[in-house]
């Protein structure tokens, strides 16, 4: 169950990510909320998956989850560049999660 918790803390990070652009371009009290109960959520189930799991593991992936996800959310909705070289270090990215998680 703490490795659901970790996915689910690390896809309200990148929703929350995604609502600091969101509120950059268009400054409404209604993305303000979504990006408040996002890292809300976020660390709620960041802070079940650590009863569990080893913390540098957890916030490891955790920290990745958001980076890589923030990435390819500026590439797919915010047309930022996505060259080779930088889908490359996300994949590192994603990779090295990956490995914390095979290892632990």
């Amino acid at each position: 169950m703490s490795w659901f918790y970790l996915v689910a803390a690390g896809l309200f990070e990148m929703t929350g990510v995604l609502m600091i652009n969101i509120y950059h371009r268009a400054k409404s009290i209604v993305s303000l909320a979504l990006l408040i109960l996002a890292f809300l959520l976020s660390f709620l189930f960041l802070s079940l998956a650590l009863e569990n799991l080893p913390m540098g593991t957890a916030y490891a992936v955790w920290t990745g989850t958001g980076a890589a996800g923030g990435a390819l959310m500026g590439m797919i909705f915010f047309q930022e560049s996505a060259e080779w070289k930088r889908v490359f270090c996300v994949f590192l990215i994603i990779a090295s999660a990956v490995g914390l998680k095979l290892i632990e």
